[in-house]
């Protein structure tokens, strides 16, 4: 391919006429994305029509209809037996696909109904559980100091740094490879993969979307060669559990899912917790009230770590699938029909959040949706949580007034999957 032809990036904008409601926001253009989530749209189709049917290009899809009240998220998520995970969590997928990336993007637990789900999320659930997560804390300080004391270092140096390459991302990708057992001279190398794949559609992060295939390969045989690594020298670490583990007839796992399972640790396991560092330090940013409360109360940061969760919302939807005729909030749905659920709405939704779109780092109570609820709730919430609350008092620490400015653009991942920035760069004052 010529470099005056960079690979065009595909889509699935529906330009005809849309047929059960009138067109609001398409949900599937990407370009709605590249500010950040569209909450102004999604606020309105809340209003206007709680079951908003969005079309799909046909080669695609028969279109999708997409919840965005808070009531009827938790009623789709805790009721697996009517809605399914198991035909995928993204809305579509593009029709020329290759079959490897598709089985192992459907192939994880993730994408998985009861009981096999528990089967496999019990796989993982030991290193996730309160007492690891605990006994991890004096590394994911040791990690996030580091990191401070080198974007200080940076903005000693340059005037500024980015808080997303810099701040960010090097503390979750760090403590996923410390749980997983991957070498640290290979960090940089995962992180780039998910990056990538994150970022398919975006063309900074993905110039070459036809290549994305060889990037998902590389990642497939990278973790195909730390399980068969684990299977002749066992560790105690994720790989090795995941390489060692049998399915229920006493067989080990197929290579598909061994694919899917490490897809879904290095990109659930990094890019969620990265988002949220980032778009909680935006928010704090654009919220200097609130920033100020947080420095003269650090004991609320607790309480500040739930509200940024609720704010950024890093995951902005999931899909589930009906598998008979129903209901949602008394609106018919049809078997086989998409039902997406956007967390970020249900973040926002007035009946349950007073003042929903206003950020308040002393919000109590907060239930938010951002680790989604019931069968799938996500199974590294604790880690997630431990890792924020220790990167900003590590911050707290060295930058006390919290004087973070921005020095240009924030930048958004053109996605509508997750509410990623990918660029951020900003100043602050740390202490002598």
């Amino acid at each position: 391919m010529s470099e005056a032809q960079p690979a065009k990036l595909p889509d699935n904008i529906f330009d005809g006429p849309w047929t059960r409601n009138p067109k609001i926001v398409d949900l599937n253009d990407l370009d709605s994305f590249v500010h950040g989530v569209p909450h102004d749209a999604l606020d309105a189709i809340r209003a206007q029509y709680p079951m908003y049917w969005n079309e799909e290009k046909r080669d695609w899809g028969p279109g999708f209809w997409n919840l965005t009240r808070y009531e009827d998220i938790v009623e789709v998520s805790r009721n697996t037996g009517t809605f399914s995970s198991d035909a995928g969590i993204n809305i579509s997928f593009p029709p020329d696909v290759e079959p490897a990336v598709i089985n192992a993007v459907i192939g994880n637990m993730i994408t998985m109904d009861p009981p096999e789900h528990r089967t496999y999320r019990n796989i993982a659930k030991p290193f996730f559980s309160t007492r690891s997560v605990t006994s991890l804390e004096a590394r994911v300080r040791e990690l996030a100091r580091g990191i401070v004391a080198d974007a200080v270092k940076k903005v000693r140096d340059t005037g500024s740094c980015d808080v997303m390459t810099d701040i960010a991302a090097p503390l979750p990708i760090s403590v996923l490879c410390d749980i997983l057992g991957v070498p640290h001279e290979d960090w940089k190398k995962i992180f780039d993969w998910s990056n990538e794949l994150i970022g398919i559609f975006d063309p900074d992060l993905c110039p070459d979307p036809e290549g994305a295939t060889a990037t998902f390969m590389e990642l497939f045989t990278y973790g195909q060669h730390l399980v068969a690594e684990r299977r002749k020298s066992p560790r105690d670490d994720l790989m090795t559990a995941i390489a060692v583990a049998k399915t229920e007839d006493g067989e080990g796992i197929p290579e598909h899912l061994l694919n899917g399972f490490f897809l879904l640790m290095v990109v659930a396991g990094n890019e969620t917790t990265r988002n949220s560092i980032t778009g909680g330090l935006h928010a704090l940013i654009e919220n200097p009230s609130q920033r100020d409360r947080l420095v003269q109360h650090p004991t609320i940061l607790p309480t500040a770590v739930e509200e940024i969760l609720r704010w950024v919302s890093p995951v902005s939807h999931m899909r589930r699938t009906a598998l008979c005729d129903s209901t949602i909030g008394g609106h018919p749905v049809a078997e086989g029909d998409k039902v997406v659920m956007w967390y970020g709405a249900g973040n926002r939704d007035p009946s349950v959040f007073d003042r929903p779109r206003t950020f308040d780092v002393t919000r109590d109570p907060n239930p938010h949706l951002a680790f989604g609820i019931g069968e799938h709730f996500c199974l590294g919430s604790r880690l997630a949580r431990l890792q924020l609350k220790v990167i900003f008092e590590e911050l707290l620490r060295v930058v006390p007034t919290f004087d973070f400015s921005l020095t240009g653009d924030v930048r958004y991942v053109r996605t509508n999957f997750i509410n990623g920035i990918k660029a951020m760069p900003a100043t602050f004052t740390p202490v002598r």
